[in-house]
């Protein structure tokens, strides 16, 4: 097959008219010819980090989707479905990435669970993590969340990290906020990237003491407008990732809508191009294509360097996208899940107390951190309640692994005036999570999702709507449309409720992330990710 356009070198830093010739698969030839034609040709964009599980697709349908932005390949960690399945779950997304024309790259999940702190379906062990990384389909130590394990020389962290150095793979980090001698120490243990940066500072720090850095842009941290005047001087070193990008967000764009911002904003394209398509493919010693004689034919098309829209994909020399068409058809899997917890009482919900004031969770839009702030509590009855008006509503988490009572605190920034919604996507234990005005709005959210085996959903006193997700409780069986138009349906019924956040769902899911600080809610009750430790509701 030969394929003709301007010819994006990225390396040689140079754009020409010719003319590749695809054979087995591979690039066979590349050479100048004069023609007519205006668009142009380029390697496939790369996410160098992602969860596939957030888009709340099976890896098949998420290569469906994103072959029409022109991505052919990711960095992909699989502790999602980790948390829910243990080793059987990074299996699942292996084997039903291979049955398309998509190049996943999986990595090893090393915080499963995140903490010990919650409640999660599976234990994955460094002796586990000794098998995964033997796979050749594993890639790397994903991101090692466990910071104060690195700190404090925890033996079984130590022990992960080990692995991944004896199997020569590259170690993900996740340092969110940590600088000075305490990052020094977590890159000196061997970990190689950093894509929770949320200042120019911290990020300019990481990458003097030699860290990658990835500017993520997901459906609910946003750190592009901090970390993009970074690029310019430190673009060899610095990457595009979403780290989560829900559904509704994946059909519109993905990591060509951060190519189109950064030439916006002047930065100069074969940089924007360099982190897009080639830094991740060094970093993780990737077999992807970077449009070279004897590389793997993974290119792209596009009708010019400045929206980048794409016009076609190939991967390996295949067609994968086409003109609005995906080529990849849908894959047949079984459904495999995780879900073993009754429906609650409305009095489940209830906190008996006198406090006079509370430790809330601020939830910030854009970011997964969030502050710890004190308020008034509203007390009914001896039952701490929703303030609507202050904006503090009542939050719970329900383990979904077993029957047990819910953990409560209590939220702000999410501004429900009605009803609730709930989620079985919690990171990173994904038990249920749910946020509402009532006891009685947040029982009924919580036994829809438990009544589907895991979903999101969003009720009022006179309607609700679910979106099921029977694959772990966080993906679904559908095709990526589908859940896309469920999932922006949901988001529509969330901000009729009052909700002004931008993705309530995602900000809703990261509420019990208890790695990232400052407060956070596990199914064992309110914790301080500052102290890494629990603390009280109740400050009185």
């Amino acid at each position: 097959m030969k394929l003709k356009g301007n010819i994006v070198d990225i390396p040689n830093r140079s754009i020409f008219k010719g003319e590749i010739t695809f054979k087995e698969g591979k690039i066979a030839s590349i050479v100048e010819k004069q023609h007519n034609i205006e668009h142009y040709i380029l390697p496939g964009f790369i996410d160098a980090h992602i969860h596939i599980e957030s888009s709340m697709l099976v890896p098949s349908e998420f290569a469906r989707i994103a072959v029409k932005h022109g991505t052919v390949a990711t960095v992909s960690d699989p502790h999602e479905i980790a948390n829910v399945l243990g080793a059987r779950g990074v299996e699942f997304m292996i084997e039903n990435g291979k049955q398309v024309p998509f190049k996943f790259n999986f990595g090893a999940p090393s915080c499963v669970p995140a903490t010990n702190f919650e409640s999660a379906g599976a234990t994955i062990d460094a002796d586990d993590i000794k098998t995964l990384l033997q796979n050749p389909d594993i890639k790397y130590l994903a991101e090692m969340m466990n910071y104060p394990g690195v700190l404090f020389e925890d033996a079984e962290v130590k022990q992960k990290i080990a692995w991944a150095k004896h199997f020569n793979k590259p170690i993900d980090g996740h340092a969110p906020g940590i600088v000075g001698d305490d990052i020094s120490k977590y890159i000196a243990a061997g970990i190689s990237t950093d894509h929770e940066c949320f200042t120019k500072e911290e990020a300019l720090e990481k990458l003097q003491k030699g860290m990658k850095i990835l500017i993520r842009e997901g459906s609910a941290a946003k750190n592009f407008e901090a970390l993009i005047d970074l690029v310019s001087e430190h673009f060899e070193n610095m990457m595009f990732c979403s780290d989560d990008k829900h559904p509704d967000d994946l059909i519109l764009g993905h990591i060509n809508q951060l190519c189109a911002r950064s030439v916006a904003k002047g930065i100069d394209v074969f940089k924007v191009l360099q982190m897009a398509c080639i830094n991740p493919v060094k970093h993780y010693h990737l077999d992807v294509g970077q449009l070279q004689v004897g590389d793997a034919a993974d290119c792209i098309v596009v009708e010019d360097l400045k929206d980048f829209k794409t016009l076609q994909t190939f991967v390996d020399g295949e067609l994968v996208f086409d003109r609005g068409v995906s080529k990849i058809k849908p894959v047949e899997f079984k459904n495999l899940n995780n879900f073993n917890c009754e429906k609650k009482q409305v009095s489940d919900f209830k906190v008996e107390a006198s406090a006079k004031k509370i430790r809330v969770i601020e939830a910030l839009e854009g970011q997964l951190i969030t502050n710890e702030i004190v308020e008034e509590a509203t007390i009914e009855n001896g039952n701490i309640i929703s303030n609507i008006e202050n904006d503090v509503l009542k939050m719970a988490v329900v383990n979904r692994y077993r029957n047990q009572f819910p953990a409560i605190a209590f939220i702000k920034n999410f501004g429900l005036k009605a009803g609730a919604i709930a989620s079985s996507v919690g990171h990173d234990s994904h038990n249920i999570i749910a946020v509402g005005v009532s006891d009685e709005a947040i029982s009924k959210a919580v036994n829809l999702i438990i009544e589907n085996k895991g979903g999101i959903c969003a009720v009022s006193e006179n309607d609700q709507k679910v979106l099921p997700l029977p694959v772990a409780g966080i993906m679904s069986d559908y095709d990526g449309e589908t859940v896309a138009k469920a999932y922006t349906e949901l988001d529509k019924m969330a901000k009729q409720l009052g909700s002004a956040l931008h993705a309530p769902y995602m900000t809703l899911s990261f509420m019990a992330l208890l790695v990232i600080p400052s407060l956070k809610l596990s199914d064992k009750g309110l914790f301080n990710g500052k102290s890494f430790q629990f603390t009280s509701l109740q400050t009185d």
